[in-house]
């Protein structure tokens, strides 16, 4: 009984925070506010006994991705009024996404009322049991494939993003380090004797 009060707490908030993402107007905020999603739902992880992903979601999400975008943000100049002009140019999807996720839910419920229970609810686990030892024996076995498929993507992402982050762009000063490195003393400072002069 309490397991269900928490989760249903937990979710509200969750939902709330969401909403909040796409309404608030300081993109800090909305940063925020998505860490504080990850943060819930890190939280009905642990619900459903699995601690390994909401320690993941919160290790990698809230404390490495999260930082890098706050700091992304708030480097950034960012147009507050092209963002709000791109929200209401994308509202009409957004409100036709929002209808479908209405509609899977509620045949979810409709499903449900008829007796096929969709989602079977977790069995507790023997003591000794240790589902990141299970994730990894999946990941490993069964899945090796697309996890090592996943692993090739996620590469090719980080090398186009600095590819794309080192491209030459009209404007941008780049520093040569092997002309740096290259240069003599004697070509860059010339000594010059003078005889001395009395002033007048």
């Amino acid at each position: 009984m309490i397991v269900n009060i928490l989760f249903y707490v937990f979710a509200a908030m969750l939902v709330a925070s969401a909403v909040g993402v796409i309404t608030a107007r300081n993109p800090v905020h909305c940063a925020l506010l998505l860490v504080f999603a990850f943060v819930n739902s890190a939280v009905i992880w642990l619900l459903f006994e699995a601690e390994f992903l909401a320690v993941t979601l919160v290790v990698v999400y809230v404390g490495a991705v999260m930082v890098l975008w706050l700091f992304v943000v708030m480097m950034l100049n960012i147009d507050v009024e092209q963002i709000r002009r791109g929200f209401t140019r994308y509202a009409p999807l957004g409100v036709l996404i929002s209808l479908l996720v209405v509609v899977e839910i509620a045949a979810v419920e409709w499903a449900r009322h008829l007796g096929l229970d969709p989602v079977m609810a977790p069995v507790p686990k023997p003591q000794g049991y240790s589902n990141t030892a299970e994730l990894g024996h999946l990941l490993y076995t069964q899945y090796l494939f697309p996890f090592e498929v996943a692993a090739v993507i996620l590469l090719v992402a980080i090398v186009a993003a600095i590819t794309l982050t080192m491209r030459r762009r009209p404007g941008h000063k780049v520093q040569n380090v092997r002309r740096q490195v290259a240069v003599r003393a004697k070509d860059r400072v010339r000594i010059v004797k003078m005889d001395a002069e009395e002033g007048q």
